[in-house]
């Protein structure tokens, strides 16, 4: 795994600074600790830092084609080169190393921005051709891999793996898009494209974007997406079949490795899946990890343990404390934006004992998603057939005043916390999907934010994100829909950028096989009811697993990694709380309602409210705004 920086001149070819290409490659160290290196010409910089974990001997970047008219910076695996190399060695093209890297030039010569298409892997990367006076970046699928880029007025094109790549750059412009704020508060993370600072972007998963020298600047083009297209009629019992074989050769060609292998043990059942594949597939024990809490609630190293000790893996847990929120400050440098997700504290922890024996890590990442294994996709459906019996004309002045007539009452079981539920069927299906997701929801965003600050958002609204997938969509699948825009969304905006980021924080390589996109395409065509049956989510996936794994752990509740902040916020961090998020920093903003605030902490560490949601998230903005 690797981080890539570049600078282009878009008009010209003036002379690209080299301090400042290395300081932008050097701010990436983490991701590439083994190798850095520099191409530079006129207009034109690359950087790469490596990690080396295939071809260790000859596999460094910036790296060539035959006569260095071609060159390629890339962070990322290409699963399928070994296939890809004969083909290409068939049509002429000569390879000096045995690297999936070399690939990537060798595709282009032959097919141009279509050689997206034939990469099999999680990659960004970016492309010089010279001879065309072309840059050409691309993102994988899902986006499991980051890109970041922004335009500048002079013409200078600069991207990075990181945001804090282009914050090295001298002169960075960093004013904050009102925009990017008010998704930050709904979703938890800025979701793509967009970025916390105007004009710098995310490339979104599945698109690439084409400059030529002295053109007109493209907008990014799609070049896939999930298909939700159906199969046709297929048995249980031979989906079942099918599914594990596709997993079993999605796991097998994420072995390939040079360098010490292992995987995420949870105790949860998609990390179960991979192990018990992965264990079937290695001649040598599996090298596994896992993190313990002291707390039963938060707790699954029993379960974990149980499937260690079934496939005999090479197993390490280590217990963090519940009183772990020394990381807090150390989050908000690893993001370089706003990002709300509690549990990146327990997944910077896995990712540090894993590093602590292997350089690969296997992952469970992209299973909920998938296979519909998120409760909330139960509710929703719920929901949905509440909502097929009235029309929205009907539903919206009806629930929306039992809504806002019915008590808030988080302390209460979830039956009878019926205000979220009347709110959600209120809304179309988007909406409704948009509340039960949200951070902060309309509501409380609305009471959170100053008057000057949401007049600047011009009228702006977050679940616009959502209807802009939801009009895209290949279906209209109530459950599939769903399914669609977390993985347009919160999969990549939270869960990989969770996930890359924490790993590379120790220079760690996580591979998803559970996103091997052949897979999700396969996966997304089958019936919506193979998914969620009867309320059991991953239904045909638990089905399939029952030869590997016991009931107890296919079919028990799910608990993720969740981390106690209602308690922190009320006892060792009470203070702290009280000091950021109502001190200078938030206030002078001008974004926030001072009132609102001081509501927020006060019924918090009252005990009257559980807040432990917005207050998370006001202190990691807090934290990005003071780093």
């Amino acid at each position: 795994m690797c981080g890539i920086v570049g600078l282009f001149d878009t008009r010209d070819k003036v002379t690209i600074d080299r301090n400042t290409l290395s300081a932008m490659n050097q701010s990436q160290f983490h991701r590439g600790p083994d190798e850095g290196g520099l191409h530079l010409e006129p207009g034109l910089g690359l950087g790469h830092r490596r990690l080396s974990i295939i071809d260790l001997s000859s596999g460094q970047q910036p790296l060539f084609n035959e006569d260095d008219s071609v060159v390629v910076v890339f962070n990322g695996e290409i699963y399928n080169f070994v296939d890809l190399m004969p083909e290409l060695q068939a049509l002429g093209h000569t390879f000096r190393t045995h690297c999936d890297t070399e690939v990537i030039v060798h595709a282009w010569e032959e097919w141009g921005p279509e050689c997206v298409q034939r990469f099999r892997g999680m990659f960004a990367f970016a492309l010089w051709d010279r001879n065309r006076q072309t840059l050409f970046l691309a993102r994988d699928r899902l986006g499991v891999k980051p890109l970041f880029y922004s335009f500048l007025p002079n013409g200078t094109f600069l991207f990075g793996s990181e945001l804090k790549a282009l914050l090295a750059y001298p002169g960075f412009p960093k004013p904050l898009d009102p925009l990017a704020v008010e998704d930050y508060f709904a979703y938890g993370y800025v979701p793509e494209p967009r970025t916390i600072y105007q004009g710098t972007y995310k490339l979104s998963p599945g698109h690439y974007l084409t400059l030529v020298r002295g053109q007109p600047v493209p907008q990014p083009k799609a070049y896939w997406d999930i298909p939700f297209r159906a199969h046709g009629p297929i048995s249980e019992q031979d989906a079942q079949e099918e599914l594990i074989h596709r997993l079993r050769e999605s796991i097998k060609i994420r072995l390939v490795s040079e360098v010490p292998l292992g995987a995420f043990l949870s105790g949860g059942v998609d990390s179960g899946a991979v192990v018990a594949l992965m264990a079937e597939l290695s001649q040598e024990p599996v090298n596994t990890c896992s993190i313990a809490f002291n707390d039963p609630r938060f707790n699954e190293a029993a379960y974990a343990a149980r499937v260690a000790e079934r496939y005999h893996t090479r197993h390490r847990v280590e217990q963090v404390e519940p009183d772990d929120f020394s990381l807090l400050d150390r989050l908000a440098s690893l993001y370089d934006e706003p990002y709300a997700d509690s549990s990146a504290l327990p997944t910077y922890r896995v990712c540090e004992l894993a590093r602590k024996t292997v350089t690969v890590a296997l992952s469970g990442d992209g299973g909920d998603e998938n296979l519909a294994g998120y409760r909330r996709y139960r509710f929703h459906m719920a929901e949905e057939r509440m909502r097929a019996l009235l029309p929205l004309g009907i539903r919206r002045p009806l629930f929306g005043a039992l809504g806002a007539m019915y008590p808030k009452a988080d302390w209460a079981p979830r039956v009878f916390r019926a205000k979220s539920t009347f709110e959600a069927l209120a809304r179309d299906s988007v909406e409704g999907y948009f509340h039960s997701v949200s951070l902060l929801g309309d509501r409380l965003r609305n009471r959170l934010f100053s008057p000057a600050f949401q007049s600047s958002l011009q009228g702006y609204r977050a679940v616009e994100v959502l209807k802009r997938h939801a009009a895209q969509s290949p279906t209209d699948d109530p459950l599939s829909l769903v399914q669609y825009l977390d993985m347009k969304t919160y999969l990549p905006g939270d869960i990989l950028t969770k996930v890359d980021r924490a790993s590379m924080a120790h220079a760690l390589e996580v591979r998803e096989p559970l996103l091997d996109h052949p897979f999700v395409e396969w996966i997304s065509g089958l019936p919506a009811h193979y998914k969620l049956r009867g309320g059991e989510g991953k239904y045909l996936f638990k089905k399939a697993l029952t030869p590997y794994l016991p009931d107890d752990i296919l079919y028990r509740p799910k608990m993720g990694f969740a981390v106690p902040l209602a308690s922190w916020f009320r006892g060792p961090l009470r203070d702290r709380v009280r000091t950021s998020i109502l001190g200078p920093r938030l206030l002078d903003s001008g974004y926030f309602n001072r009132e609102f605030l001081t509501h927020l902490v006060d019924e918090h560490q009252s005990g009257r409210r559980d807040y432990s949601a917005p207050l998370w998230s006001l202190l990691m903005f807090e934290s990005f705004l003071r780093l």
